[in-house]
C-alpha cells in the first residue's frame, strides 16, 4: 500500500520533471539558440540535482541552482553580451565561472529562484522520505512471526471441518475474526502510529498542493532563467566593464594561472497537483484505518463463508 503511494507519487514526479527540464530547454531553443546546444548540459544537471534532492541526497536546492548559474554564466557572456567572443577555453570559461560568484550578474532572479525552489523541493523530499519510511514498516510487519497458539489457532479454523470430512464448511465470521484479533494483536498495536503517520503524509501532500505548489515552481524555472538572462543582457555593458577590470579575470590569462576545484561548485500530460489532491490523499485516507481493520480484510475474502446458511465455530456446525 505504502510502496503504491511511493510509485504513484514517484511516478507524477518524474513526468513533471521531464516536463520542467523539456520546458527549459525549449527557453534556449527558441530564445537563446547561439547558446543552446552548450547550455543543455548544465540545464540537466540542474534537474538531476534537484531530483537527486527529493530522493534525499546530500545537496542542497541552493547549491544546484547557484551552480546551473555559474555554468549559465560563461555562455550568456561570451555568446549574448559579448558575440563576438569565439574562444570559451576551459580557462576563460572557470575565470568567468568564479566571477559570477562575485559579480552577481543575474541580480535577484538566482536567489528567488532558490527562495521559490526551497520551499516546495522541501515538503517533496520530506513527503519522499516519509513514504521510503511507510514502505520499511510494511515490509517488517508482512515478515511478522507466527505464535504457536496463532498457528494452532489457525489450523483448527481452517482444518478441524475436515477431520468431520466437512470440506466444504467455511468458518463463521465472528470465529474468523476473534481468531484473526488474536493473532495480529501486536501488529494492530500499530494503529495509532500508522494513523499518525498517515496524517503526516496528508500534511506534507497539501503543502505540497497548495502554498508550496510544486507543479509552479518546477514549471516556472523557465521564467526565472528568462527573467535572469535578459536582466544580464540589460546591463551587459556593466558586467563587461566590472569583469575586465576584476584581478582574478585578469590574472586567470597569466601562464601561471591555476584553479582550486574546491571551487568548482505544451501541456503537461500528468496534473501533480490532480494526482495530490484526488487519487493520492483519497488513497491516503482509505488506509488510515489498516492496522485497526487488518482482521476485518483478512476475514472479508474466501476465508469465511458467505453464500451458506451454516458455518464453522470452532466446535460445530452453526446456522450463521
Amino acid at each position: 500500500m505504502s510502496f503504491s503511494l511511493s510509485l504513484l507519487f514517484s511516478e507524477a514526479f518524474e513526468s513533471l520533471l521531464r516536463f520542467a527540464e523539456n520546458r527549459t530547454s525549449s527557453l534556449f531553443e527558441t530564445a537563446y539558440r547561439p547558446m543552446a546546444k552548450e547550455a543543455a548540459e548544465p540545464v540537466k544537471e540542474l534537474f538531476t540535482d534537484l531530483s537527486l534532492y527529493i530522493l534525499g541526497a546530500e545537496t542542497t536546492v541552493e547549491s544546484a541552482v547557484l551552480r546551473f548559474f555559474d555554468s549559465l554564466f560563461p555562455l550568456v557572456y561570451s555568446r549574448l553580451i559579448n558575440p563576438g567572443i569565439t574562444d570559451l577555453s576551459e580557462d576563460y570559461t572557470e575565470c568567468l565561472r568564479l566571477t559570477r560568484q562575485d559579480i552577481n550578474p543575474f541580480g535577484r532572479y538566482s536567489k528567488n529562484m532558490v527562495t521559490e525552489l526551497s520551499k516546495s523541493l522541501w515538503a517533496s523530499r520530506m513527503l519522499s522520505q516519509a513514504l521510503s519510511m511507510g514502505i520499511e514498516v510494511i515490509n517488517t510487519t508482512e515478515h511478522a512471526a507466527l505464535t504457536k497458539e496463532c498457528s494452532k489457532a489457525l489450523v483448527k479454523m481452517q482444518y478441524c471441518p475436515h477431520c468431520q470430512g466437512l470440506t466444504l464448511i467455511r468458518p463463521c465470521v465472528g470465529y474468523c475474526l476473534n481468531v484473526m484479533r488474536g493473532c495480529l494483536a501486536s501488529v494492530s498495536e500499530l494503529d495509532a502510529q500508522w494513523r499518525e503517520y498517515i496524517s503526516t503524509l496528508e500534511y506534507l501532500t497539501n503543502e505540497m498542493a497548495t502554498s508550496h505548489d510544486l507543479e509552479t515552481a518546477l514549471t516556472g524555472i523557465r521564467n526565472s532563467v528568462n527573467e535572469a538572462i535578459l536582466h544580464a543582457q540589460l546591463n551587459g555593458p556593466q558586467l563587461s566593464a566590472t569583469v575586465s577590470a576584476r584581478p582574478l579575470f585578469r590574472a586567470c590569462f597569466l601562464p601561471s594561472c591555476k584553479f582550486s576545484s574546491s571551487n568548482d561548485q505544451h501541456q503537461l500530460s500528468m496534473s501533480v497537483r490532480t494526482v495530490l489532491s484526488r487519487e493520492f490523499i483519497n488513497y491516503m485516507k482509505r488506509s488510515r484505518t489498516f492496522y485497526a481493520s487488518i482482521a476485518e480484510r483478512l476475514c472479508d475474502g474466501d476465508l469465511v463463508m458467505r453464500d451458506s446458511s451454516t458455518c464453522w465455530n470452532g466446535e460445530d456446525v452453526v446456522e450463521r
